[in-house]
């Protein structure tokens, strides 16, 4: 009786481990957007189906199993494993934990549907002769094996439940259309970009709040169901004007959003080299950026960034549209001038169509930052927003966190944070703004970049041959990008005692503490999820 309870405790331990692997294999599933093809996409470049973890859970298994282990042999290495595996996930901490949305709760319950039955008919089969194994170590091993396989289980529950959440997504979509449609004179601003969406939406609405009452979609929320959870949830019947950031990881996720929104106007602010894991070519994020324009009616107005090549070179003839930039501003109607860089922020000078010109201050700094803010003032200028209110609005901009954001420490540091998603075109600014600290040591700490497909090893090359012209020491975080920046930092001039290798942040945190000192200046570029290493 006493081993029969102890077999059930060391079953029951094994599936409280798997329901933990579970719960990661989630998280990561989340982070891929609940995307089956770029969470294969992601266990292929993490090798995470081959972790010491997963490969010791299917070592434990196979012995349990082996002809020479007992019942009592094999349930005592799974409960060892088990024990062992639940206390080294629960003191795992993450960048970006799991959010237990409704989806993702009907995920983790169909998965443990799934584990619970794959254990009960393992179970039930071993009861019967002339199986040598016990109910609970069949049972057991069947969960240990589920564990090694949680990916598929995972998958496999994305997979059944597919047809319901398009059902539900449906039914939240033409709810939105709904409060749209009864919206009556409601401008809707769309915005669009390889980066640089997030900030200009912010400078836009800070701008439009000082005439109109305006709705924007907050944070991240880019996709086709964030702007519609956005209307669901925070557009007011009062609201003029809806600003709505349209983000995009394939070709078609830009007019599904235009479908739903009808904008009336669009700021494209960049074609680059992002995300091109998914799409493949330049050519297709150009394509995929400018169903925002093309969505446009006759009536309606574009604002599109003459500084990247494959913005500029694409003609736009179904709408007006403005062209502005800061660098190639041959042919754009809004410029950039006399930009002045400051501890307190940027000074600067925007040329628009008819002679328009203002002398503006901002807390802002980076040639990014003056770009979006152009696009936003191109724009708020379109609508009928007074130049005086434009004046106050930039000057009381607040930088937006994670990207190029300047503060300083107690201690006489200069934190440059441009953390949130780094690119090749926006770390050369940022590293731009980087070199222009003299006070001290100009210290970068980076990952690298990411999504880049086939050009990743290329740019993150090149990120490192810039830092080494921008910065005095250069932080190294992880394994993904490591050797590509190392490399070309080395063949920019940067020599190995200026070149510091960690693991992880918290690793790069202490090298820092070590070496910073007053009137230094530390660039944060890019944090990589959890999903890279």
């Amino acid at each position: 009786m006493l081993i029969t309870i102890i077999f059930f405790t060391i079953a029951a331990c094994a599936a409280i481990s798997l329901a933990a692997e579970l719960r990661r294999d989630l998280m990561m599933m989340q982070q891929n957007s609940y995307r089956i093809d770029r969470y294969r996409r992601w266990l292929r470049s993490s090798a995470d189906t081959t972790s010491w973890p997963r490969l010791t859970g299917m070592a434990v298994a196979l012995a349990s199993l082996a002809a020479f282990a007992t019942d009592r042999v094999g349930m005592t290495l799974i409960g060892a494993f088990a024990i062992g595996n639940i206390w080294y996930l629960s003191t795992r901490r993450y960048k970006k934990p799991l959010v237990m949305t409704p989806r993702a709760r009907r995920i983790y319950t169909v998965s443990a549907i799934i584990s619970i039955a794959v254990a009960a008919v393992a179970a039930i089969a071993s009861s019967d002769e002339p199986s040598p194994l016990t109910p609970a170590f069949a049972a057991a091993v069947a969960l240990q094996l589920l564990y090694c396989a949680s990916h598929i289980v995972i998958m496999a529950a994305v997979w059944l439940l597919q047809p319901l959440e398009n059902r539900i997504n449906r039914r939240y979509r033409d709810d939105a259309a709904r409060i749209l449609a009864s919206c009556r004179g409601l401008k809707v601003v769309g915005i669009t970009g390889s980066y640089g969406k997030t900030s200009t939406k912010h400078y836009l609405k800070r701008i439009l709040d000082e005439h109109f009452a305006t709705c924007m979609t907050p944070g991240s929320y880019n996709t086709t169901m964030g702007v519609v959870r956005t209307i669901r949830e925070y557009l007011k019947p009062y609201d003029e004007v809806f600003i709505v950031e349209m983000g995009a990881k394939q070709p078609g996720d830009i007019k599904e959003i235009c479908d739903l929104v009808h904008p009336d106007y669009g700021i494209l602010t960049a074609v680059g080299e992002q995300h091109l894991e998914s799409f493949g070519s330049i050519e297709n994020v150009q394509r995929t950026k400018f169903e925002l324009v093309d969505s446009l009616p006759s009536d309606g107005y574009a604002a599109v960034n003459n500084d990247f090549p494959f913005a500029a070179n694409r003609e736009v003839a179904n709408t007006h549209c403005d062209r502005y930039a800061v660098g190639n501003t041959a042919g754009a109607q809004w410029t950039a001038t006399d930009i002045t860089y400051s501890p307190q922020g940027t000074t600067f000078t925007v040329n628009g169509p008819d002679g328009l010109e203002m002398q503006l201050q901002t807390r802002l700094v980076g040639e990014c930052n003056i770009s979006n803010l152009l696009a936003a003032i191109a724009v708020a200028v379109r609508l009928g927003v007074p130049q005086e209110k434009i004046r106050f609005a930039v000057a009381d901009i607040r930088q937006v966190e994670h990207r190029l954001s300047l503060r300083r420490t107690p201690g006489g540091i200069t934190i440059i944070d441009d953390a949130f998603n780094s690119n090749p075109t926006g770390s050369a600014m940022a590293l731009d703004v980087l070199s222009g600290m003299t006070g001290g040591k100009r210290i970068v700490v980076t990952p690298g970049m990411i999504e880049l497909g086939e050009r990743q090893e290329k740019l993150n090359y090149e990120l490192g041959r810039k830092a080494a012209s921008c910065a005095d020491i250069a932080i190294i975080v992880g394994r993904y990008n490591r050797e590509a920046i190392r490399s070309g930092a080395a063949d920019g001039g940067m020599t190995d005692d200026r070149i510091i290798i960690t693991d992880t942040f918290a690793q790069a945190q202490s090298e820092l503490a070590g070496i910073m000192k007053p009137g230094d200046t530390v660039l944060y570029e890019n944090d990589l999820p959890d999903t890279f290493k």
